[in-house]
């Protein structure tokens, strides 16, 4: 049985010890690192809600994500099978033995949603499409957008999850950490989402972001693995260039046209 597979006196005792606290802290700030792209797809599906409904689909969309992460949590043993080869693939030439597990589904399906999505939303950006429905149409539903930060908070919670597990051995540590984690981002969600919402660039670099986090997902499923390190130094490089334009956007002056004078 795995060590995971149930709680005993021994992950209780464990916050007697100053090391629990440490990988408290230490794994609280990797999930609220991990979870700003689902806050980022959060803040952006939701916006496709009424106003008076979008701080309460954020809200459900989170309470979803720490729910499925718990579940996740207290059924580690299946999680961890789900590495196991369901069926291997084999083309002459091209790929031999090739074992696609559990995880490899769950990761393909969700890097391909989530590139078809923002892409999507790129595109209604560009053309407009996305105001034009709303006056024509009316806003979209709550159910709706629901189902959607539902499929993507399996993948999102799937990943993080199993990042988790490398790092710590007690389960009550990575419950408890999963919930500060997520306390804090619902208590900033909102901060976030009117920022990327008011700021047009910054929603298209979130988008961008997005799409990069899906492919990502789909070379994992591959096999092929992505240091996720290099990926996050790059999306905070790219968000402080942006954040230093918006400075000197702000900064510069419009110019003034003077008047012709005729003598």
């Amino acid at each position: 049985m795995s060590p995971f597979s149930a709680f005993s006196a021994e992950h209780f005792a464990a916050f007697g010890h100053i090391q629990a606290w440490v990988s408290l802290l230490t794994l609280t700030v990797m999930e609220i690192v991990l979870g700003i792209d689902n806050i980022i797809f959060i803040s952006i599906t939701v916006n496709r809600l009424a106003p008076g409904e979008q701080a309460k689909g954020r809200t459900i969309g989170l309470l979803l994500a720490l729910l499925f992460r718990v579940a996740l949590l207290t059924s580690i043993s299946w999680l961890v099978g789900l590495r196991e080869p369901l069926f291997t693939i084999s083309l002459p030439g091209v790929i031999d033995h090739f074992g696609v597990s559990g995880r490899d589904l769950i990761l393909m399906a969700g890097g391909l949603f989530l590139i078809y999505k923002s892409t999507t939303e790129i595109h209604s950006k560009l053309q407009g499409e996305e105001e034009e429905e709303h006056a024509s149409k009316g806003h979209a539903s709550l159910p709706s957008i629901i189902l959607q930060i539902i499929v993507i908070d399996i993948v999102f919670s799937f990943d993080s999850i199993l990042t988790a597990v490398g790092l710590v051995d007690n389960v009550l540590v990575m419950i408890a950490a999963v919930i500060c984690a997520m306390i804090i981002m619902i208590a900033f969600s909102g901060t976030v989402a009117d920022f990327v919402n008011r700021n047009p660039t910054i929603k298209m670099l979130a988008l961008s972001f997005l799409i990069m986090i899906g492919f990502m997902l789909v070379m994992e499923a591959s096999h092929k693995e992505v240091e996720k390190g290099y990926l996050y130094f790059a999306m905070a490089f790219a968000l402080v260039v942006e954040l230093l334009n918006m400075r000197l956007r702000k900064k510069s002056k419009p110019v003034a046209l003077r008047d012709s004078q005729y003598d």
